[in-house]
């Protein structure tokens, strides 16, 4: 605190330094930063954390560096392993790991399959829920809302940027799953475990679609992991319990006695994304699963800012 001057009166110096005093990131106080004519006066919220600079700082992060790795070599690991493997006579029934092998667009649709019941589960609870426990765990979050970056906007910003970087893993690992599947098994039709076939070209299209319903079926992922992610300090904790819920979710869905209500799980509709593989699409079961997963997502997006904006960060 600045002592008086000699032509200023105690009370006049109380009320400078009060006007000046480190604002507390309590809700409603952040704006004070911009009255009148203080130093803090060409203060703009929408300036504040720029998604630019958000995204470059969630990129050199070494989470991002390894998950984008592991998501580009998991199709490399899968060809390796189908290469080491003899292959057997005919069995009674075919299915997606006996065909992986015919085709780009069969390895693309098999690797699709493989991780999206867990490791793309993985990626988007990490982004979402290691975004804002990890700045409380580093005791930096307190700093960004006294920079001062209002509450709404420090939470849209890293949102947008942890959907962003989930979304490209998410389409990255069909997309080099079809590279790789091309390079090694050719540009045959797409064969499906029921007989149907697809040319080349219309079987990688359907592959990617795929990527992108599964994106908006973990919508709801998204929206959980933020939530446990402004709830705690722990990221593991975040990630973790997002990642246990689609685990419990998935169990309960296997447990037939439940009938009707299995349709209000998140996970029911996870694979519903097959039906692409059919020469007719039947989009009943796809529209199901995209509208409840928004739903839940809405809700728990909703959850999450009304949590945070009021939440006393004191770590």
């Amino acid at each position: 605190m600045t002592q008086p001057s000699e032509h200023e009166s105690r009370g006049d110096w109380l009320h400078r330094d009060a006007k000046y005093a480190d604002p507390s990131t309590r809700k409603g106080h952040v704006g004070l930063l911009a009255a009148d004519g203080s130093p803090a006066s060409s203060y703009r919220a929408g300036r504040t954390l720029p998604l630019r600079v958000e995204l470059v700082r969630q990129l050199k992060r070494r989470r991002t560096q390894v998950t984008f790795a592991l998501v580009a070599l998991l199709p490399v690991i899968l060809w390796i392993a189908f290469s080491l493997t003899s292959d057997e006579g005919p069995g009674t029934s075919v299915n997606l790991v006996d065909l992986a092998k015919g085709s780009g667009t069969n390895f693309a649709v098999f690797a699709l399959f493989a991780t999206a019941g867990f490791l793309l589960v993985v990626v988007v609870a990490l982004f979402f829920g290691d975004t804002v426990a990890s700045e409380a765990s580093w005791s930096s979050l307190r700093y960004l809302l006294a920079a001062p970056v209002p509450r709404a906007r420090l939470l849209r910003q890293k949102a947008i940027v942890a959907g962003l970087l989930s979304f490209t893993a998410l389409l990255l690992l069909p997309v080099v799953a079809l590279v790789v599947g091309t390079l090694a098994y050719g540009t045959g039709d797409l064969v499906s475990p029921t007989g149907e076939s697809l040319g080349y070209w219309a079987a990688a299209g359907r592959a990617l679609l795929g990527g992108v319903y599964v994106a908006v079926n973990l919508l709801w992922v998204a929206g959980l992991a933020l939530l446990l992610s402004v709830s705690t300090d722990a990221p593991l904790g975040a990630v973790g319990g997002a990642v246990m819920t689609s685990i419990v979710s998935q169990i309960l869905d296997q447990i037939t006695a439940l009938e009707d209500l299995r349709n209000y799980l998140p996970t029911h509709y996870a694979n519903a994304w097959s039906d692409l593989l059919a020469s007719r699409i039947d989009w009943g079961d796809m529209t199901r699963g995209a509208f409840g997963s928004i739903t839940w997502a809405a809700v728990l997006f909703a959850l999450a800012a009304w949590r945070f904006h009021r939440k006393d960060v004191t770590s």
